[in-house]
């Protein structure tokens, strides 16, 4: 106990650390309050008490906003959707990779229209939510096409606002905003799910409650080894002699993570499934291939929602990995810097090296991923209520497990550079470095 106070008096006592933290503190306070604030014309009274389904769990990413009929009900994931089409750009059409190789101006355009492109993509979930998910007794304006117009129009300006205040945590706070503020919404949901799952059991099944959490203390466990779980590559460098003195020589280990691509892949997966359920929403009374993939896709316990989930989950691990670790661009660096992998010829056979590794270990991971992501389901069919379900594995504890790892790393990082000690003595932080002396 004496350690965490010393430890909260450093991170204090460094003044860009204390500013970065408050600075975070200031617009998450702001996002949560946004979050309570009601569409115009919208009667809160009238509002079903809870989402269910696919639209249940998208209501926990977004903190209660989606089933309060926020003006932030679409919160961020507009956004992620457009970085998912410009992402598959980048990879797929010249023109776009052309931009991304002109270096910071070119991420600055590609920044530029994903902006644009998640405005127009709100602009679209905002008519869908509008039509499928308020219910018609809460709307108290007779003008429907009016207050769809509006609606779209107020949901798509909440969206641009919480782009800014994921940028603005980003530039002035501590850690990734946009993943910041999703972890926020799960957050602000886990006590009222734990207060539920505990009040449903009562005293009668006090056991089954302990049991459920030592089972959640292990999934947690899990997720953290899966996070952080490393492949240590040896790499050589090459000795230098200057004057009377020797220069390199010494080994050292280049760490390719089991889950290089973090939680992206979960967020990507996320944002795209909730997008058939909502746009079959508005053809459902027409149509009944409509009328069927809304209902099935928005039931997370059926095993089409859960094996498009996993399929899309291993599939982004592959192409977010594969666009943001490059293997050639290591190889490169490495013979730049006068390293080698011993027993592996630098340039072509290098870089041909580190992608079978990447390849091998990211599989596993993957699946793995995948596994974990699938949980709640098999959680729910066992008798977990739904609310608590969602923090017992999947998307929700991956974000939660993934952000705050980051933002404790960043941490970490403030703390060694000026000096002190980190987070924890034993160094379980991945990313952390010894003192320097």
């Amino acid at each position: 106990m004496k350690r965490l106070f010393i430890t909260l008096r450093n991170i204090f006592s460094v003044e860009e650390l204390r500013e970065r933290i408050l600075n975070t503190l200031f617009f998450i306070m702001i996002f949560r309050l946004g979050s309570y604030i009601v569409l115009p014309g919208v009667d809160p009274n009238r509002l079903s008490e809870k989402a269910e389904g696919i639209f249940g769990l998208l209501d926990t990413l977004l903190g209660g906003a989606f089933s309060n009929a926020s003006i932030l009900a679409l919160g961020i994931m507009p956004y992620i959707s457009a970085s998912i089409v410009f992402q598959l750009l980048t990879v797929a059409v010249p023109y776009f990779q052309r931009i991304q190789r002109e270096g910071e101006s070119g991420r600055a355009r590609i920044t530029q229209y994903t902006r644009l492109l998640a405005v127009a993509v709100a602009f679209v979930q905002a008519v869908a939510y509008t039509t499928s998910t308020i219910p018609s007794e809460a709307i108290m304006v007779e003008n429907t096409t009016l207050f769809t117009f509006s609606t779209a129009i107020i949901l798509s300006s909440g969206t641009v606002f919480c782009m800014w205040l994921g940028e603005r945590i980003t530039e002035k706070g501590i850690g990734n905003g946009i993943s910041m503020l999703i972890m926020i919404g799960i957050i602000s949901r886990f006590p009222g799910g734990l207060t539920a799952e505990f009040l449903s059991r009562g005293m009668g099944q006090a056991l089954f409650f302990l049991i459920e959490m030592v089972l959640l203390f292990f999934v947690v466990m899990f997720v953290v080894m899966l996070t952080q779980g490393v492949r240590r590559v040896p790499v050589q460098y090459v000795k230098q002699v200057m004057g009377s003195r020797t220069y390199g020589g010494q080994r050292q280990y280049l760490p390719l993570r089991v889950n290089s691509a973090g939680v992206m892949p979960i967020i990507f997966a996320q944002s795209l499934m909730f997008l058939p359920a909502m746009i079959s929403g508005v053809w459902a009374e027409e149509s009944d291939l409509a009328q069927y993939v809304g209902t099935t896709f928005s039931d997370i316990t059926s095993w089409q929602y859960n094996l498009a989930y996993g399929l899309l989950i291993v599939i982004f691990t592959f192409f977010y990995t594969a666009v943001t670790v490059n293997p050639q661009q290591m190889a490169e660096d490495m013979k730049r810097n006068g390293s080698f992998i011993p027993g592996v010829r630098p340039g072509t056979e290098t870089a041909n090296y580190m992608d079978n590794i990447l390849t091998r270990i990211m599989f596993p991971g993957a699946l793995f991923l995948a596994c974990v992501a699938v949980l709640p389901a098999f959680a729910i069919m066992l008798g977990v209520s739904q609310e608590f379900a969602q923090f017992y594995g999947g998307t929700s504890l991956l974000i939660m497990v993934g952000v705050v790892l980051d933002t404790l790393q960043q941490i970490e990082s403030h703390l060694l550079v000026r000096r002190y000690d980190g987070l924890m003595e034993s160094g379980r932080v991945a990313g952390r470095q010894p003192l320097p002396t």
